[in-house]
């Protein structure tokens, strides 16, 4: 229509279009309305059902307490009526707050809030005395600004409408917001009941929750690992870890981030800024909900501390639980329970931090492979309630692993050399922990086995005992051996043994030949040698070295023999003289 010369007709079809398209944008527009109208109609019947699940919750500690069948059960009931009374105070506070900002934004925009009939915006209104934590029920169909944003945005952000700095209505929900926080996870930790010596009710002292304020995080992780963080420095009981966590993660909102480019808006202004008055009343019944959700949480838990069904059960399963492995004539305990579970709903079971695949009958099934000497294995089993929530708790088991073993004896070879370092190996099947004794030796550790020395006499006896981890000793069997001076060992020249030809080797050995499996050293001493049947001089010499035996060699003819008489040291010291011959070749 701006560019160059149009024929009437033309300028008509130009107009009709931009008519057209007018027309659809409003209908756009209407229908994006309506669609929060909707939202809005959803979340309150969502608000409502919060609403009933905390209420039926209270109720159930309202009935027990008066229960006089068990008035220990009841005291205990009455007793934490008291944290759930605190905590539907903070509630209704929450609740009415919001409630008015809704109002205050309807007024702004012009609506009349106290229409009535067929044009009443509210069709219930809030009932502080018998209904204070249930919001205000509003038909926003009936609302004829539905697009304003202007008076929302000034209501909420403030008469600058400054969407970092936000002053309004929004700023007081806000921390109001940061307050309910609080003051519920702080209840939920503090309020555990516990009985003095008198019989007189207490909430416990020693458990406690000093919730942080964590309102920057990157992501939903980060905001677990700082929640988690704040549980571990707190003093908590272990069955408060998973609601706390829970109802924090549930009211907790980033305070600042970026919206279409535009750093550091405040959650009040991302969320209030340029919204319709439908679309703000949406938000602030969805922060309703959170309240009430997070509520109801709560007093769910803490109506699970007088039992009475938390968990619904309905499969049930006996299991044994005893020993893996026991050893002939040990003593040993069995734990028989029956073990209730929902087969609707499985465990989550992990092995250190990672899932397990293969959970039913309530239980995970692990496979593994024995690695080291022990193995010490952790994780997580969670099961859900019935409001859903998950209830963890960190599981251990440590594993014995045991080399594979069996025994094959020749009683007639029991045999400990004196003077000698018999090395011992024993194992004590099914015990974590090996002992060797023994009477008539020294006996010490050597690796993973022991050096056994026997004393003078002609017997030795060894007995090996296995400790248990609870510190119980048994003994698991017990050996005489023979105690017996070790075999005399033969002479080597170079590698010619004694009986052999005359070598051109320098050395002379005292050791045992294949046929003695013992890791004995002798050292020579001195020797002497002579040529049998001559009347050739001795030779003599220290130590190992025979190099001068070489003039005998040659001034004797072949087949002389050479005879050597060497005195050597044992390994227990004793010197011992040991002889030999080689047949010159």
């Amino acid at each position: 229509m701006a560019g160059g010369k149009e024929t009437p007709r033309q300028k008509m079809i130009g107009m009709m279009y931009l008519v057209l398209t007018a027309l659809l944008a409003l209908n756009v527009s209407k229908s994006i309305l309506d669609a929060f109208v909707a939202i809005e109609e959803n979340i309150q019947k969502a608000n409502i059902t919060e609403v009933f699940r905390g209420d039926d919750k209270r109720a159930e500690l309202v009935e027990i307490s008066v229960d006089k069948t068990n008035k220990t059960r009841a005291a205990k009931a009455k007793k934490y009526l008291e944290a759930v009374e605190d905590i539907d105070r903070m509630t209704a506070e929450r609740i009415q707050l919001i409630d008015k900002v809704k109002l205050e934004i309807l007024k702004e925009c012009g609506e009349d809030v106290n229409a009535k009939g067929d044009l009443a915006i509210i069709t219930i209104p809030y009932d502080k005395a018998n209904a204070p934590c249930t919001p205000i029920r509003m038909n926003l169909d009936r609302v004829e600004g539905k697009d304003k944003y202007d008076d929302p945005m000034r209501v909420m952000l403030g008469p600058d409408t400054d969407i970092k700095k936000p002053k309004g209505r929004g700023m007081e929900i806000w921390k109001s917001m940061l307050g309910f926080r609080k003051e519920l996870t702080e209840i939920i930790a503090s309020s555990r009941v516990i009985t003095s010596e008198s019989g007189k009710l207490s909430f416990d002292s020693r458990y406690s929750f000093n919730a942080p304020e964590i309102n920057k995080f990157k992501n939903p992780q980060e905001l677990n690992n700082q929640i988690q963080k704040a549980l571990e420095a707190s003093k908590v009981h272990v069955d408060d870890k998973d609601v706390l966590m829970e109802v924090y993660r549930s009211l907790s909102k980033e305070e600042f981030s970026t919206v279409h480019e535009v750093e550091n808006v405040h959650w009040v202004g991302k969320t209030f800024d340029h919204s319709p008055s439908v679309a703000a009343i949406a938000s602030l019944s969805s922060l309703q909900r959170d309240v009430l959700s997070a509520r109801a949480a709560a007093i769910a838990h803490i109506r699970s501390r007088v039992g009475g069904g938390d968990y619904s059960f309905n499969e049930i399963m006996p299991i044994a639980i005893g020993p893996e492995v026991v050893n002939r004539g040990e003593e040993f305990k069995m734990e028989v329970v029956m073990v209730a579970y929902d087969s609707d709903k499985q465990p989550r079971v992990t092995l250190d931090g990672q899932p397990v695949s293969d959970v039913r009958d309530g239980k995970g099934y692990i496979t593994l492979k024995g690695t080291g000497n022990k193995m010490t294995l952790k994780g997580t089993i969670a099961v859900q309630n019935k409001q859903g929530v998950w209830k963890s708790r960190e599981w251990s088991k440590p594993v014995m692993v045991i080399e594979p073993s069996g025994s094959i004896e020749l009683p007639g070879m029991n045999v400990l050399y004196r003077g000698y370092d018999n090395e011992v190996n024993a194992t004590a099947s099914g015990y974590p922990t090996t002992n060797l004794t023994g009477s008539n030796v020294s006996i010490t550790r050597k690796g993973s086995g022991y050096v056994v020395r026997p004393g003078s006499g002609g017997t030795a006896t060894l007995s090996v005992s296995g400790k248990s981890t609870d510190g119980k000793t048994v003994q698991l069997k017990r050996m005489e051996y023979k105690v017996r001076r070790l075999p005399s060992p033969t002479l080597y020249w170079g590698g010619e043994k004694a009986g052999g030809r005359a070598p051109t080797s320098n050395l002379l050995r005292a050791m045992y030949g294949p046929e003695i499996p013992l890791n004995a050293n002798f050292d020579v001493v001195s020797w002497k040698a002579r040529a049998v049947g001559m009347r050739a001089p001795d030779f003599t010499g220290n130590g190992s070295n025979v190099a001068n035996i070489a003039n005998l060699k040659r001034q004797v003819p072949s087949g002389t023999v050479i005879y050597i008489r060497a005195k050597i040291r044992r390994p227990d010291g004793v010197i011992e003289d040991v002889e030999g011959t080689w047949t010159k070749p």
